[in-house]
């Protein structure tokens, strides 16, 4: 069954109006629940939101796939979700993340620059040099592949 939601997740989101959408992750729970999380390159609304949950509950309710009774939700992933698709980070550019690295460690930074299969961290570092201590901002180039999540760091300044 998560095959055929895939399936028409793909036919709406080859629709001119969700060209830009992409699913985020898909789960279907014991209790006839299912959960889709969505975004975009320019952002999810809720409207959006709305228009493929409706789509999606014509097919449910028509094929009978999860029972007469089910609940289904549609929605972005949020900011207290981690980013987990490449396709995630421009959006993103010049907003500070916290990235955990599949070694465990994890580096703060401001998102400057994303790649094919890397993105660039410009972090703030303290560099003693006798008694005195040199501010200097580094960038950081992380292969996608290193990344074991990342979230956004949303400041209230």
């Amino acid at each position: 069954m998560e095959a055929k939601i895939y399936d028409l997740l793909d036919e709406k989101f080859a629709e001119e109006e969700f060209t830009d959408c992409f699913l985020i992750e898909l789960k279907l729970h014991a209790n006839n629940k299912l959960d889709i999380f969505i975004d975009s390159d320019t952002g999810i609304t809720f409207d959006r939101c709305r228009k493929i949950s409706r789509y999606l509950e014509s097919y449910l309710d028509e094929s009978g796939w999860l029972g007469e009774r089910y609940t289904l939700e549609v929605s972005s992933p949020g900011v207290s979700r981690p980013l987990q698709l490449l396709r995630q980070y421009p959006k993103h550019i010049g907003r500070k993340l916290k990235v955990k690295l599949k070694d465990g460690s994890e580096l703060e930074g401001t998102l400057t620059e994303v790649g094919d299969d890397q993105i660039t961290l410009e972090r703030k570092v303290v560099e003693r040099q006798g008694k005195r201590k040199k501010h200097m901002k580094v960038s950081t180039e992380i292969p996608f592949g290193d990344i074991d999540g990342a979230l956004v760091q949303i400041s209230f300044k």
